[in-house]
């Protein structure tokens, strides 16, 4: 009697615990189900992103219930006509893209609801490295730059200007497609080039060239790189996307918490061909230069540098309102 009551409990622990296994697991699936895709077109894929890769790596998007379908899309222009075509939900790109559409008048415009980085990240690549550089070589010299009126150009020409460099002295070559520029100076063209991380570092690692500044040092605070939607599309997944601008936060804090080994530990598997210790460097620079923002949100004195930026180089004819360009979901 005692062996076949100890046989009925054992069967009912047995049941309970299976019960609670398909159950757990069934939810689990549930909840796999339940992850909501986004689609964001990335306009470069660099270090200087820390903040977003730790974002993917840590989870902190399927924590918000977001299964996040990253897609490089190289130009700010190419990202903001994937997200104008409806081909992504989210641009990752220069907020200049947004004000040019806006200023084009279309009515189903970008607007930016969180940013990433507060200033440029790109550094001044030359061929001769056996002297000290300073701004005043680039006289008289061919330097690679990227697409006349993108957020890199725009901010080379920044930082010129505020170290009081005649660009005019300058021969400033636009034609080279930005996803091209690293191969195009290793080819052979031009003395100097700008280039983001870990295309820097790797060009460096060729024997090509050597860094000789940083753009992000000279050049001023504005929403270098953010993220943006139509503005049908926020109005219409307005809770969505604040979700998805908490991953982004959770991102920016654990960055600017962690020591650099320990954020190149978590964003390595997002660059398999750059070593540990190069991740570990590069993000040390971005930290030196306060790269990052504290928090998604975009100030409206850092969008008003931008739209200075753009009206100084004649790409814009008058301002865009802040308050219909930028809709702050962190608030």
């Amino acid at each position: 009697m005692k062996k076949f009551v100890t046989f009925l409990i054992c069967l009912v622990i047995i049941g309970v615990g299976l019960a609670i296994y398909f159950v757990k697991d069934k939810d689990e699936k549930k909840e796999e189900k339940e992850l909501t895709t986004i689609k964001l077109a990335e306009v470069t894929h660099s270090v200087f992103y820390a903040p977003l890769y730790v974002a993917i790596e840590n989870g902190y998007f399927e924590d918000e219930g977001i299964d996040l379908d990253v897609i490089l899309t190289p130009g700010a222009d190419k990202v903001s006509a994937a997200v104008l075509s409806n081909t992504v939900d989210i641009g990752f790109a220069g907020t200049e893209s947004a004000v040019y559409v806006y200023a084009g008048g279309e009515d189903d415009y970008l607007v930016t609801f969180a940013g990433l980085t507060k200033r440029d990240g790109q550094f001044i690549l030359s061929r001769d490295c056996d002297k000290e550089f300073k701004l005043e070589d680039l006289y008289g010299k061919e330097i690679l730059v990227g697409r006349e009126g993108g957020m890199p150009a725009l901010n080379f020409l920044n930082a010129m200007d505020n170290s009081n460099i005649d660009t005019s002295k300058i021969n400033i070559n636009y034609a080279v497609d930005f996803a091209a520029l690293s191969g195009t100076f290793i080819g052979g063209v031009g003395e100097y080039v700008n280039l983001f991380e870990p295309t820097a570092t790797s060009v460096v690692e060729t024997g090509v060239g050597c860094i000789v500044e940083s753009i992000g040092k000279l050049s001023g605070e504005v929403p270098y790189t953010a993220f943006y939607a139509r503005k049908s599309y926020l109005n219409d997944n307005k809770d969505l996307l604040e979700r998805f601008t908490k991953a982004i936060n959770k991102g920016l804090k654990y960055v600017k918490e962690n020591d650099s080994s320990k954020v190149a530990k978590v964003i390595l598997p997002q660059f398999p061909d750059t070593s540990l210790k190069n991740i570990e460097a590069i993000i040390d620079n971005y930290k030196k230069y306060d790269s990052w923002l504290d928090s998604p949100f975009i100030t409206e004195k850092s969008f008003n540098n931008l739209q200075d930026l753009l009206l100084k180089n004649n790409l814009i004819k008058e301002k865009v309102p802040y308050k219909d360009l930028i809709n702050n979901l962190n608030e």
